[in-house]
């Protein structure tokens, strides 16, 4: 730790706001948890870690956070909360130890590069009695928690076919840890298909997967650029994916639809249709737009963000939310793992019987 930097002997806490230190300070961090945290008047950013301290540095100056330390003095530093937005290789190590030190953890996607890791991590936090909570904000986006209602309701029918895709345009860029098979735990996949993955299937009421069948594809890396996969749900639709991060497109792309027995949806933008006397009619809800000029994305963070700062702030209380372990992403993580099994033996791999 750098002796110019200011030491804990020198922060002080206030006992009142929820105190929160962020390990890795990347982009997300840069654009959604510094920028949200810092502007709530009931949270403390404590502290920041990153492998690259200059650039620590320079973020607690401008967010005003007092402490710069590496990400084991974090973990044991007097907190309630941290936010884990490093390489998806050490979210596991990272949460694990700042649960088993009785901290809240706010842990970007994928929450492991296993299943297992999943698993041990989700044991963790319910022996620790701490929440454990997965970035996955496309889930607070008004058009998803509309899509995911009308779905509930039966308002669609029964679901037929669900679809997800997200294809990024490729952009000349010094390598970073997401080219690194060991450090991202794969390509396009994982880093792109885990989002619209836990879109499609949260929409769908996260249903039991029975079989997947997966088409990866490479231009000469050790890690995935594109991602077809098609799986099916045990009791329910067909679903299907394409994800890819080097997309020869004017625009980035992404899309979400959904055929039922009585309607349909497509987003974005958000449009419903549904069987009404016999005809096929428009019945697309008016959502509230992000106030003050807010995009989307980060409107999004900030809801996620607000649910898991007011689950800590209420821990234990008569007032808390009710709260679960999100273990549907043990799921998700060993569809992702049947996905990678199908695309290397070449078959539809089961997951489930009939």
């Amino acid at each position: 730790m750098n002796p110019k930097m200011r030491t804990a002997e020198g922060a002080t806490a206030d006992s009142s706001r929820v105190r929160v230190g962020v390990i890795g300070t990347g982009a997300i961090t840069q654009v959604a948890h510094l920028p949200i945290l810092a502007e709530r008047p009931d949270v403390e950013l404590m502290a920041l870690a990153d492998m690259d301290q200059r650039k620590a540095e320079m973020l607690s100056r401008r967010f005003e956070v007092p402490l710069v330390m590496d990400s084991d003095e974090i973990v044991d530093f007097d907190l309630d909360a941290v936010v884990v937005a490093t390489p998806n290789a050490t979210h596991e190590p990272i949460a694990m130890a700042a649960l088993e030190r009785g901290k809240h953890v706010f842990v970007e996607r994928p929450i492991a590069i296993s299943s297992e890791g999943a698993m041990r991590m989700l044991r963790t936090a319910e022996k620790a009695g701490r929440s454990l909570t997965v970035g996955m904000p496309h889930r607070y986006r008004a058009e998803a928690v509309a899509i995911r209602e009308l779905v509930a309701a039966g308002e669609l029918g029964e679901l037929r076919s669900v679809r997800g895709s997200r294809l990024m345009r490729s952009s000349p860029q010094a390598p970073t840890w997401r080219q690194s098979r060991d450090l991202a735990g794969g390509g396009a996949l994982v880093d792109l298909g885990v989002t619209v993955i836990d879109l499609i299937l949260w929409l769908s009421g996260y249903p039991e997967v029975a079989r997947v069948s997966c088409v990866l594809s490479r231009e000469g890396g050790d890690i995935e650029e594109t991602a077809s996969l098609m799986f099916v749900a045990r009791d329910g639709p067909a679903f299907t994916v394409e994800v890819g991060n080097n997309f020869r497109g004017t625009y980035d792309s992404w899309f979400t639809g959904a055929i039922g027995t009585k309607g349909s949806v497509n987003y974005p933008p958000l449009t419903v249709s549904k069987e009404v006397g016999g005809r096929p009619t428009d019945v697309t809800p008016r959502l509230p737009r992000p106030s003050g000029g807010e995009d989307a994305y980060t409107n999004a963070y900030r809801r996620q963000i607000d649910e898991f700062v007011w689950t800590v702030k209420s821990w234990g209380g008569e007032d808390a939310p009710e709260y679960r372990l999100p273990m549907c992403q043990v799921e998700l993580m060993k569809l992702v793992e049947a996905a990678y099994r199908s695309a290397a033996e070449g078959r539809e791999v089961v997951l489930a019987g009939p």
